[in-house]
């Protein structure tokens, strides 16, 4: 005789039946979670850092070593040569005026550009000029007096509302002339 299985019984029961979409719906509740709470915490660190380095540049008394911001080049009509090193700036607020003073050296070759690039050009630089103040000059410990130096200078005043950009070359060193910049805007 042959056993026969009774008919009774059901085949086995499969576990509970758990779909694919909830390990896709932990992955995207994740990230809804997680990509938006590191974006807060790195626009956080950013903006502290942002108002540091603004404190910083505030309480200077003398030049910072660096580039101005793209603000204050914007600003103050002072664009900075992609090529130009040494640079420094110190910016100096009041009631009535602003004043942005920049040094920085450059290759001769883009020294026109630079000045095109203010609104002036190389013909107006005059030999012999320092167009910058003693006072200006001393506001951030710059001595343009010394002998053997080599010095050509040129203002170029704009309408109203926009800056007055006096600048002066010291071409002592032929090849990367050092250039002092005074930006100054009057309200």
């Amino acid at each position: 005789m042959t056993a026969t299985a009774p008919q009774n019984l059901r085949p086995s029961q499969r576990p509970p039946h758990r779909p694919r979409h909830r390990i896709l719906t932990l992955i995207i509740v994740v990230l809804l979670i997680a990509v938006p709470a590191g974006y807060v915490v790195k626009s956080a660190f950013e903006s502290r850092d942002s108002g540091e380095d603004k404190e910083r540049n505030a309480a200077a008394t003398n030049l910072t070593y660096g580039w101005p911001s793209k603000v204050q080049r914007n600003v103050y009509d002072v664009p900075l040569p992609s090529k130009s090193s040494h640079y420094a700036f110190y910016e100096a607020n009041s009631w009535q005026t602003s004043t942005l003073y920049v040094q920085f050296r450059l290759p001769e070759k883009q020294l026109g550009d630079f000045l095109d690039d203010v609104g002036t050009s190389s013909s107006a630089l005059r030999p012999g000029q320092v167009t910058i103040s003693g006072k200006e000059a001393e506001t951030v410990g710059w001595d343009l007096d010394k002998d053997g130096h080599d010095y050509e200078g040129t203002t170029y005043r704009q309408g109203e509302s926009r800056p007055d950009v006096a600048i002066t070359v010291d071409r002592t060193y032929k090849n990367m002339p050092r250039v002092y910049v005074v930006s100054t805007v009057k309200f």
